[in-house]
């Protein structure tokens, strides 16, 4: 007898892993973009950019995976997910590709580089904000009527999705100043120290607030996290993060490389773990369950084939770049 597969789950396991990989591989690419005013024009902001050109253009390839692989397997949310965040979505869309033009001009086109400074700073802010309002928009709940969209215009925007989005932006801004203290030393590294004390304040307070509010706004969200035996699991994951916090100050107190970039990492990691406790096995918040969003199984299994080739190979293609371009980061420039 054949072993029944939940393809839907598999894909959501799938899309997942994309955004994960999506905001570990461009978080810092964001947060070096958001710290960037803070750094001393010059060699500081050209160290910077430094760490990040040779791998910052393929990072957004887990975005496109992730997104398409939505719409293809769950096109249902899709439907109800771009309509109700359409707004913020476009947002963090025209703010990459700012960013983008940005990064390259700043480097052909020097005299206008404060110009070009600028925009990248402006753009990775913007991208990391709308992406954050976006989450939390989700996160709130959508309103849907028949399988479709039923709320207004501004329903996305509340006190709890800006919440959500400057919690991420201090959090990419981590990332940001965490990559740097790996990749970089002198007064550059000395910098990002003193930033990632702050900013790791800073984030673990954002976590703190958005975990404290999520129950509030719903019953489902409440039973989830507290409801007997369940919440002998879900606990887990607040200690985990108070671990990981400690660990992580104790790290940058010792002045070490790359510790509290990783543990950085494990943070988001654990924040990803709460977002899922919060919303399996809805894939819009109390509307839309995973098997009433999915694709045919035909489908999802064809589909599948595909990733199950595709992933290893951009797995492969991005550890083997990240090697290439591993230890400190040099004057001499990339571009």
């Amino acid at each position: 007898m054949p072993i029944p597969v939940d393809l839907p789950t598999i894909w959501a396991f799938i899309i997942t892993f994309a955004i994960f990989a999506y905001v570990v591989m461009d978080g810092f690419d964001l947060g070096i973009g958001i710290l960037f005013p803070l750094f001393a024009p010059g060699q500081q902001r050209d160290r910077a950019m430094n760490s990040i050109a040779p791998v910052w253009d393929g990072n957004e390839t887990w975005l496109v995976l992730g997104g398409s692989g939505l719409m293809a397997a769950f096109p249902v949310a899709y439907g109800i997910i771009l309509s109700a965040l359409y707004t913020p979505i476009i947002a963090m869309l025209l703010a990459l590709i700012f960013r983008g033009v940005a990064f390259e001009f700043r480097w052909r086109d020097a005299s206008h580089r404060p110009f070009w400074d600028f925009a990248f700073a402006l753009g990775s802010f913007v991208a990391a904000l709308a992406q954050g309002i976006t989450l939390g928009g989700l996160l709130q709940g959508i309103a849907v009527r028949d399988r479709t969209y039923a709320g207004g215009w501004w329903d996305w925007l509340s006190p709890f999705s800006v919440l959500v989005g400057v919690s991420l932006v201090c959090g990419y801004a981590l990332l940001g100043a965490t990559w740097l203290i790996m990749k970089s030393d002198g007064v550059l590294q000395a910098r990002c120290q003193r930033l990632a004390l702050r900013l790791g304040i800073g984030t673990i307070v954002g976590m703190a607030a958005v975990s404290a509010a999520t129950p509030f706004l719903s019953n489902d969200y409440a039973t989830r996290w507290f409801a007997w035996p369940q919440v002998l699991f879900t606990a887990q994951v607040p200690l985990l993060v108070a671990i990981a916090s400690v660990a992580f100050f104790f790290a940058l107190r010792q002045r070490r490389d790359y510790w509290p970039f990783l543990i950085a990492l494990a943070l988001f990691a654990l924040g990803l773990t709460g977002l899922g406790i919060s919303l399996y096995p809805y894939v819009v918040p109390r509307a839309v369950t995973l098997w009433d969003a999915a694709s045919p199984s035909a489908s999802l299994g064809f589909m599948l084939v595909g990733a199950v080739i595709m992933v290893p190979i951009i797995l492969a293609y991005t550890s083997y770049a990240y090697w290439v371009f591993r230890g400190k980061t040099g004057h001499e420039g990339y571009h």
